[in-house]
Formats: C-alpha cells, sequence, structure tokens
C-alpha cells in the first residue's frame, strides 16, 4: 500500500487518469477531521486492492457545533473538492455531515455511489433483552432528523440515551488519544453513567473509535462499544460491486491523504491512525 500527504492544493493531473477505466478510479472519503480515518481503515481492510483519497477538513473541524447551513455548505465543498479529482464514489465519512447533508449530496451526484454513515443502533440494541445504550454524538448529529428518526425507529427495544459530546474531537485533532488529560475528561462527561452502569456505547462520530482504549477504560471491560465504520466500509463495496465498479486490479491500492491544514503534526498523525508503515510512506 502506498501513502501521500498533501495538503489542500493537491492537483488532479498528479495522481488520477481521467482516461482511466471508471472502476479503476479512486473513491473519495472525507470528514470534518482527521476521525474519518477509523472509516478509511475499515474501507481499507475490506478491499484493500481500491484506491483511495481522503480529505479532511481539520481547518473548520469540528462540524458539531456549527449550524446547520454551514455544515450543509461545507460538505457540499469537500464534495465538490473530491468529484473534481476524478473519484467513482463518495463516502461520507462523518457522522454530522452526513446527518445534515448527505441527501443533498446523493441528489446532486446521482451518477456515482454516495454512501454515509450512522450510529451503530441497530446492533447495539439486538445485544441482549431490553439493554441500556448509550449513544455518543456531536450535538448536531443528535439533533438532526436522521438521528431521531433511528432512534425512535428502536426505542422500544431498549433504554437509549444520546449524550452530546462537545470537546471530545478536539482530543482527536490534537493526537491526544490516550492518556490523563483525555480520562479526565471522560470521567466527567461519563460521571452519571458510572454511577449507573450502562450495556453498551456506540459512538456516533468517526472521531471517536480513536479513544475507544480511553473510553472503555474509564467505562469498564463489561461495557460494549460499537461504531458504524464496518457497516460503512460493507455497504460501500455493495454498491460499487452493484453498479460495476469494484477495482478488478490484483494489485494493492494507493492511499492519499489531504487536509485543508498544511501541518507536519497532522501529516503524522494522518500515518498513526491510519497504522502506515514508514516504509510505505511516499
Amino acid at each position: 500500500m502506498q501513502y501521500r500527504f498533501c495538503s489542500r492544493q493537491y492537483r488532479l493531473r498528479e495522481r488520477v487518469d481521467m482516461n482511466s477505466e471508471r472502476w479503476e478510479r479512486p473513491i473519495g472519503v472525507f470528514d470534518s477531521g482527521i476521525g474519518g480515518i477509523s472509516v478509511l481503515r475499515e474501507l481499507r481492510a475490506l478491499m484493500p486492492n481500491e484506491n483511495f483519497i481522503f480529505y479532511g477538513d481539520s481547518r473548520h473541524a469540528p462540524y458539531g457545533t456549527k449550524s446547520l447551513e454551514e455544515v450543509r455548505r461545507l460538505s457540499c465543498a469537500d464534495a465538490a473538492y473530491l468529484k473534481a479529482l476524478g473519484i467513482k464514489a463518495l463516502v461520507v465519512a462523518c457522522n454530522t455531515a452526513t446527518s445534515a447533508a448527505i441527501r443533498i449530496l446523493r441528489e446532486k451526484y446521482a451518477d456515482m455511489p454516495v454512501i454515509g454513515i450512522e450510529p451503530a443502533l441497530k446492533p447495539a440494541v439486538q445485544l441482549s433483552e431490553y439493554p441500556r445504550v448509550l449513544v455518543l454524538a456531536t450535538p448536531m448529529t443528535l439533533r438532526e432528523e436522521k438521528f431521531q428518526a433511528l432512534m425512535q425507529a428502536h426505542h422500544k427495544e431498549a433504554d437509549i440515551i444520546p449524550l452530546p459530546c462537545p470537546g471530545l474531537v478536539e482530543y482527536v485533532e490534537r493526537g491526544e488519544t490516550e492518556g490523563p488529560a483525555l480520562e479526565r475528561f471522560l470521567v466527567e462527561l461519563f460521571a452519571e453513567y458510572m454511577e449507573h452502569p450502562v450495556d453498551c456505547v456506540v459512538l456516533g462520530c468517526t472521531h471517536y473509535p480513536f479513544v475507544r482504549g480511553a473510553i472503555q477504560k474509564v467505562l469498564g471491560a463489561h461495557v460494549k462499544i460499537l461504531d458504524g465504520g464496518k457497516g460503512t466500509a460493507r455497504e460501500t463495496k455493495r454498491q460499487l460491486r452493484e453498479r460495476a465498479l469494484l477495482n478488478l486490479s490484483q494489485e494493492k491500492g494507493r492511499v492519499v491523504l489531504l487536509n485543508s491544514l498544511e501541518s507536519e503534526n497532522l501529516r503524522m498523525l494522518g500515518y498513526r491512525l491510519l497504522n502506515a508503515k514508514k516504509e510505505e510512506k511516499i
């Protein structure tokens, strides 16, 4: 697998051959920052021969505390940027952007698969009989219609507790995925649920899988933790197969990491979160 980290000034002619077969083109993945790399990891694991372009808008992170109109504007700009690079499919690796803009993006780019992500609430409520499920997400994800409909669909199967987590995304964007400061933040956030334990935690933001270990440590080993990354990867593969867009190459694909901020720290953090080996960087 080859990797490249670039700034927002990435140029189409450098990487994408517009005369190539459509199935050879990359899959575009975007997030409000670097959290969507958690979804990219699942996509790579399921489809290692696919090429990917990941764009993280760290300059404007987090999206979850912005207005609906601002998130829609930013999401449409992110998608348009990736579309111009010649992608064959778009993965919205951001729960907030999915909630705010997925319908708009699917209408605008009806010529290609557009896949979003949602909290893994369905598998969570099936873990046991009427489990107590804590859903962690950004304030916007929790208040938008998409999540409200999802919660309503399962409210008879579990005690579903939405918990907005302003501030948690910023820890991941800084690369603080473990340590005393993060644990103190989580202890304060989860104080009520440490006294009255939950059975399961649903990670409703793509940044949160990177702090899964810290969440597990604070809440205890008995708590099951789920996220929607694997489901999004499976749905992406299904839609590509349905449209005859799966990459037929037997070689491992390339990954290009793009970001709206030029930062050496972000570059190194991107590689670390993607689990890229040093010798594989380009």
